[in-house]
């Protein structure tokens, strides 16, 4: 099956997300993740930014970038939130991605350099999560969505920003189980 890096969100390395990453190992699936804050997981996205900026977003980004290293070119490289800068990343610049899976987020492609031909992925927010709406994700990413139809975007009803995490109050359980089968069936096609 196929090799994934689930890079986590602003609030660490939660059981949420090994929930999560599990269910996509339920699938036959290798799911690594790496714990780039360290140990540390904080109560709010508030508290995490305050941490991110101590530390700096670009040294998190950086943090996220290096785990790859010691893994295969093939793979599919998963952000959550925060984790999507360095997965982003990683697809548009480590040479044999598979793809990418973007919860929560994305980033203008402009920002990584050049999407790389025909590379498929798919992006996962909630149609009115003020992360992603009010801030502006949607609205920049959308020329990007538009001219390159191998990349999928699925807007649940709602307003959660981590709403993949069970161990979060933004958790929903409905949307997510719809987010883990559109993934599975995108593991499924590029592995």
């Amino acid at each position: 099956m196929t090799d994934i890096l689930l890079l986590h969100h602003i609030q660490g390395l939660t059981p949420g997300v090994i929930e999560l990453a599990d269910r996509l190992r339920e699938g036959g699936h290798t799911v690594h993740t790496p714990d780039v804050f360290e140990g540390r997981t904080f109560d709010s996205i508030e508290d995490g930014a305050v941490y991110c900026r101590e530390v700096g977003f670009d040294e998190m980004r950086q943090r996220g970038i290096r785990q790859a290293a010691d893994l295969p070119e093939r793979i599919v490289y998963a952000g959550l939130s925060l984790g999507v800068m360095a997965a982003q990343w990683l697809v548009q610049n480590r040479p044999g991605a598979l793809g990418g899976l973007f919860y929560h987020g994305v980033i203008d492609p402009a920002e990584f350099g050049a999407w790389p031909d025909g590379t498929p992925a798919q992006v996962h927010a909630m149609d009115a999560d003020p992360e992603f709406i009010d801030a502006g994700d949607l609205e920049m990413a959308q020329p990007f969505l538009d001219s390159h139809d191998e990349v999928e975007l699925f807007l649940y009803p709602g307003n959660g920003h981590l709403f993949t995490d069970s161990s979060l109050a933004a958790y929903d359980e409905g949307a997510t189980k719809l987010v883990v089968e559109r993934s599975l069936g995108f593991l499924d096609r590029v592995g």
